[in-house]
């Protein structure tokens, strides 16, 4: 039987390597490459997931992850005992080419984590270290130049103990999640912001995506994604018409006849805008709903997985969102940049709707509702550390600071179970 399934890791995936700490120095046999995307904003959806697919075919989850990670976690555990990493001070300067004290301590703190496969001490700003900080920052979601901005180097500084506690939390939830893993599935991981279809247990697909914002943080769920929607309306949710509709009508009345929006009672019987009482304070007992089209939020496909936050996978109007670096900027939700291509994977085994028959469905402007032959298993996830079978040790940003909370509480529970 093929496996098939889609793994998003909710900001930025990549390859790269880490070295063990036993034997920093050791070049690992299978050390991807440091060729990297420099620009995305001149590319079509196509060629970003072509391009960020060419890094890696390895998942960043499959049923061996946490036993993968425990084993990083060993592993840099030990590079902390040993005192970790030197910290790159904020006014060294780096440039090919360059030779001096700031250049030498960039590389022995790449050596340390294996990002750099040399014990030279000394010598310029060769191609040799560019190529080294390039895995580095590919192995922590940057943007791949090779030069040491500030990003990168807030991502060196970050202390040896720290990565532990990434990598213990992400084992947390990985042991905890009871996913299942079937035939086809999808799983997104919310940090890194990208997804990753599998299919024979690798990467067959890969699209960067946009997810929840931090004061609207897309939520961790399990669910199955059961149907495609071509051209769909969005029924606005009704925190937004409260504070963001209302404020809107109040400054503009005029707001959603441009966005193309109805205002609905509860019956779905089509109410004037003018008569609804829009004033600060008032939570408007209307449905405001959007039409299909391009103006829609939604764009012009959404993928349908039933759960109790109302969340779901779908295209966008703002489609040079995912051009960018950080793309936490949605209410929750999370959009797929290639969309069309991600649907046309998932309706593989439904009859009559291949990526030809979506487009042509998208054209004819009307909604039409795609039942899958068989429902996808989804879930969504919280790791901001991994280690993939190809032995690259992944990190992103603790976006919604969910890693500090789950330690705290881990060792509020270990205090109260072991007083001392």
């Amino acid at each position: 039987m093929t496996l098939r399934y889609i793994i998003i890791i909710g900001a930025m995936a990549a390859s790269s390597t880490m070295a063990h700490a036993q034997a920093p120095t050791a070049v690992p046999a299978n050390a991807p490459s440091a060729n990297a995307i420099t620009d995305t904003k001149t590319m079509t959806p196509e060629q970003r997931s072509a391009a960020i697919l060419a890094q890696s075919g390895e998942p960043v989850l499959d049923p061996q992850s946490a036993q993968r990670t425990d084993d990083a976690l060993k592993r840099y555990r030990a590079i902390a005992v040993k005192g970790g990493w030197p910290m790159i001070p904020a006014e060294a300067k780096y440039a090919a080419g360059l030779e001096g004290p700031d250049v030498e301590l960039l590389r022995r703190r790449l050596v340390i984590t294996g990002d750099l496969f040399t014990v030279e001490s000394s010598g310029p700003y060769n191609d040799e270290l560019i190529a080294g900080v390039k895995r580095f920052q590919l192995r922590n979601g940057l943007l791949a130049t090779g030069l040491v901005g500030p990003r990168t180097l807030a991502a060196l500084n970050v202390p040896a103990e720290k990565r532990v506690q990434q990598l213990e939390a992400s084992i947390q939830r990985m042991q905890a999640i009871g996913f299942k893993f079937g035939e086809r599935y999808v799983v997104v991981n919310i940090p890194a912001a990208y997804a990753e279809a599998i299919e024979g247990d690798k990467v067959v697909r890969r699209y960067r995506v946009i997810v929840g914002k931090s004061e609207k943080p897309s939520p961790t769920v399990t669910s199955q994604i059961n149907n495609v929607n071509l051209n769909p309306t969005w029924t606005v949710p009704s925190s937004i018409t409260k504070h963001e509709i209302s404020t809107r009508m109040r400054k503009d009345p005029g707001y959603l006849a441009r966005m193309h929006m109805q205002v609905l009672d509860g019956r779905g019987n089509a109410l004037d805008p003018a008569s609804v009482d829009w004033s600060e304070g008032k939570v408007p007992d209307v449905i405001v709903r959007q039409d299909p089209g391009e103006w829609n939020a939604l764009g012009r496909l959404r993928i349908d997985m039933p759960n109790s936050y109302a969340v779901y996978m779908h295209d966008t109007n703002q489609r040079n969102l995912f051009a960018n670096d950080l793309r936490f900027d949605s209410h929750g939700c999370v959009r797929v940049d290639n969309v069309r291509d991600l649907a046309a994977w998932l309706l593989k085994d439904t009859p009559n709707w291949d990526r030809a028959q979506i487009d042509a469905g998208i054209a004819t402007n009307q909604r039409q509702d795609i039942k899958l032959t068989k429902s996808v298993p989804v879930a969504w996830i919280y790791l901001t550390a991994w280690m993939s079978r190809d032995g690259v040790v992944q990190f992103r940003n603790d976006v919604y600071d969910q890693d500090t909370q789950l330690n705290e509480a881990s060792a509020d529970i270990k205090a109260f179970l072991n007083p001392t």
